[in-house]
């Protein structure tokens, strides 16, 4: 069956009907998907071929009449880390995962890539999906994903909403005792050691109780080659969204963790000032917040992409988060308290 078209108030068309070219394309050696494959009641998989890279896609289903929510993931972390957040957003809104290419069930691609040019295979999911339009949220790594197909394409992209990222090789970096656990892909493939560091690289939550990023990990694990974490890594090199930050027109949520070893809230700070209709809202935590606090991060998300289209979502202490573009900041302090303060100019 055809999607047909749909519009959200005030956001335009959301969808296309499918493309003709969507395929299904060949896994991992003796591994063919034919079809979709039900991992949850309302949940798919799928092997998909975008741009000669194959991508394994996961698609909640939802209400149609809302525009998909597409999430990218950080480095080395495959789409079943992000299962709590998933699980804790409005069963209604229409979700899509996927790997990046080398990580998780996604196979090792044949040439590198880069950031720079990566944008147009999130362009090319969302054609082999239907979708004219969608909200794009980018967790770490996958926050310069998204920054950049915000950029490229800003007439796909309804609502941005970036966590715990930065602007990549101009950002105000971490600890270098931090940094240096990023160079390996271990804590991907090693429980046992992501839970002994948890705390020194995430923070937040992770300090008094790393036995749960331990648990998550585990749960998303999967050996695999070390090929695709190093394709990532490589990825990023040079690139840098900073000067081009203005150029973000879509309403954007910049949600930060007040102790994010490995994104210091100073990059944050700085996206907000350049990025025109964005909002901040810095949460009591680390940079996994959105995996270890899954319904608290939910709600403020949710607030964000329903402000302006539909009844006000509460936020996580109880209060409606401002409506995208108001031009303010929201600062979530330790003790809970919401502070709204006016935007600087840009």
């Amino acid at each position: 069956m055809r999607r047909r078209l749909t519009e959200v108030p005030g956001s335009g068309p959301s969808r296309r009907p499918e493309s003709s070219r969507e395929q299904t394309a060949a896994g991992p050696p003796g591994a063919v998907a034919r079809r979709w494959r039900r991992t949850t009641p309302d949940e798919h998989t799928r092997m998909l071929t975008v741009l000669g890279r194959v991508l394994r896609v996961a698609v909640r289903g939802g209400n149609p009449q809302w525009p998909p929510l597409v999430l990218c993931n950080g480095i080395g972390a495959r789409l079943e880390l992000l299962q709590p957040f998933v699980d804790a957003v409005d069963p209604q809104r229409e979700i899509v995962r996927f790997d990046m290419p080398g990580i998780g069930g996604s196979p090792d691609p044949v040439l590198p890539y880069h950031l720079w040019t990566l944008a147009p295979l999130l362009s090319g999911l969302l054609d082999q999906l239907g979708y004219q339009q969608a909200d794009i949220l980018g967790i770490s790594w996958g926050g310069g994903l998204a920054q950049q197909f915000a950029i490229r394409d800003p007439a796909r992209v309804r609502r941005l909403v970036l966590v715990a990222t930065a602007t990549g090789a101009t950002m105000v970096p971490g600890h270098p005792r931090v940094l240096r656990h990023m160079l390996t892909p271990r804590r991907h493939r090693d429980p046992a050691h992501a839970a002994a560091i948890a705390g020194e690289i995430y923070g937040g939550s992770m300090r008094d109780g790393a036995s749960r990023i331990s648990e998550m990990l585990r749960a998303a694990a999967g050996a695999g080659p070390g090929r695709g974490y190093y394709y990532q890594l490589l990825a990023a090199a040079g690139w840098t969204s900073l000067p081009l930050l203005p150029l973000i027109r879509q309403p954007t949520l910049i949600l930060a963790g007040d102790d994010d070893p490995l994104t210091p809230l100073a990059n944050a700070r700085i996206m907000h000032r350049l990025i025109p209709r964005s909002e901040l809202h810095i949460y009591h935590g680390g940079h996994l917040a959105l995996v270890s606090e899954p319904e608290r991060m939910a709600a403020i998300v949710e607030a964000f992409l329903t402000a302006g289209t539909g009844p006000a979502t509460g936020s996580a202490d109880g209060r409606s988060s401002a409506a995208a573009g108001n031009g303010h900041a929201i600062t979530q302090a330790a003790d809970g308290k919401v502070v709204s303060c006016p935007d600087e100019p840009t």
